[in-house]
């Protein structure tokens, strides 16, 4: 009868099945990353380097222009509007080539691809050209329309 306790308690049955299992498993997972990460890396790589390239910074619809007669026209608003890609870059707008600040007169709206801005309670001092300038990291673009004002004859 004591004989069997010793054998339990002894470290060699416990031992030697932890120091199999701790190492296998780990060596198990070694083995499966090397060739799974070298092997499945490469074909990741480019449609991710192309998928970058393939966003290109763009208009995908101009601004118009705008013609409005004063009679019609003050008192009303005004809105240009451009669609863009891809909807991450960010746009501002310009009057004359000065740049406009949201105020009570002047307000841009953002949806995702869709960019207004909308010209409150137009005036003739109003009409002249508007730009939308879309930047992207380093890269930028500009689409120009017309504010035109036609006074009464």
């Amino acid at each position: 009868s004591e004989a069997k306790p010793s054998k339990e308690e002894s470290p060699k049955g416990i031992s030697p099945v932890k120091a199999k299992k701790t190492p296998s498993p780990a060596d198990a997972e070694r083995r499966k990353l090397r060739p799974g990460s070298g092997g499945e890396k490469p074909p990741e790589e480019p449609p991710f380097t192309y998928q970058l390239k393939a966003v290109p910074l763009k208009f995908v619809k101009e601004m118009k222009d705008i013609v409005l007669k004063e009679a019609e026209s003050v008192g009303s608003s005004a809105i240009f509007e451009v669609l863009i890609s891809p909807s991450t870059a960010i746009t501002s707008w310009m009057k004359d080539g000065s740049n406009i600040r949201e105020s009570p007169k002047h307000k841009f709206i953002a949806d995702g691809k869709d960019r207004k801005l909308h010209i409150i309670d137009v005036q003739l001092s109003d009409a002249g050209e508007y730009t939308c300038v879309l930047r992207l990291g380093n890269k930028e673009k500009t689409s120009t329309a017309k504010l035109i004002v036609e006074g009464i004859p």
